[in-house]
């Protein structure tokens, strides 16, 4: 049997990927950023076993079926194509964060197992090939291989839309402190979302004006410029969701305790502690500021109503291989 266990990260997009150029190959309308969270990880192990007469998936210990279980199956069948190798695999993954509620979970799921199942299957591949395999089976999970703060770039196709880290985890000492409102699965999931980005009006609008938005936030990073940062980086999920509320038919992520959370931060930075908020596809807030504040801003957060925990991350590294 050829078997390998991966640790990905998730991310958090500070300038986001909302819809596809290619659904089937998830080449982005525009390029992002994000930042690896540390301590939220996908640990998945892959073996293929010659005596399986199917794929199988466990995740957090449940076995699965139906879609997810599909969506694993034929991103395996991409590594079976590129290694020769015939067999069936089971898949072994766990989270140690909520699932499907806005903080990337298939982000992490698909960089593992991107990493894990090349590994078992005998591949060498560099960081661009992995990203760029990651990429298929979820297109953020190609921003959670390399380390720290990435870029993905949009590329022309598939041999070159890949994501490279602009700045390894120790260059800029932020804190994420997700603000976990609602633990539940999101009802439309983010490669519905993708599809509908098209049938909004603004979705034009956003993607035109992405690439100044990615050098002002690229150029914030290097410069750890937390304002000229937070502004970037509300300005980018505000135009996210407004797309997402303007699709046919509308998606509508934000809950109650969402907007007090966002409501809050606006409220302290005005005040003059510096932070700021991004939302990805779910009701639950990322707050970000310089690590030294974190532990000040999680027991704001903690205050607030409607939120149920507050998970803090500092930027992480890359995927890799467990030795086991």
């Amino acid at each position: 049997m050829l078997t390998a266990t991966a640790i990905a990260h998730a991310n958090i997009a500070f300038i986001k990927y909302w819809g596809n150029r290619d659904e089937t190959l998830r080449l982005p309308s525009n390029n992002s950023i994000s930042m690896n969270l540390a301590n939220l990880d996908t640990r998945t192990r892959v073996t293929f076993n010659p005596n399986l007469k199917a794929d199988t998936l466990t995740l957090n210990q449940i076995p699965q079926a139906g879609s997810g279980l599909e969506r694993v199956s034929d991103f395996l069948a991409r590594v079976r194509a590129l290694s020769g190798v015939p067999h069936f695999a089971a898949v072994h993954s766990e989270n140690n964060f909520p699932m499907g509620a806005g903080i990337a979970s298939s982000a992490s799921a698909f960089a593992a197992l991107s990493l894990a199942a090349s590994a078992a299957a005998g591949l060498t591949l560099n960081e661009r090939e992995l990203s760029r395999l990651a990429r298929t089976g979820s297109g953020s999970a190609c921003r959670s291989i390399p380390a720290g703060f990435v870029e993905w770039q949009q590329g022309t196709g598939d041999s070159d839309s890949y994501a490279l880290s602009i700045a390894p985890p120790d260059y800029w000492h932020l804190a994420d402190c997700v603000a976990i409102t609602c633990k539940a699965h999101k009802t439309t999931g983010s490669t519905e979302g993708h599809a509908l980005a098209s049938t909004s009006p603004l979705q034009q609008v956003r993607v035109s004006a992405a690439p100044q938005r990615v050098e002002q936030c690229r150029s914030a990073i290097l410069n750890r410029d937390f304002a000229a940062f937070a502004e970037v980086v509300e300005l980018d999920s505000n135009l996210m969701h407004a797309v997402m509320m303007t699709s046919t038919p509308p998606l509508l992520y934000w809950q109650a305790p969402t907007l007090n959370v966002m409501h809050a931060v606006r409220r302290w930075r005005e005040e003059g502690t510096p932070v700021c908020y991004t939302i990805d596809a779910g009701p639950n807030v990322h707050v970000l500021t310089p690590q030294r504040y974190a532990q000040e801003i999680e027991g704001r957060l903690r205050q607030l109503s409607g939120v149920e925990d507050v998970l803090v991350a500092a930027p992480g590294g890359a995927a890799q291989i467990l030795q086991e």
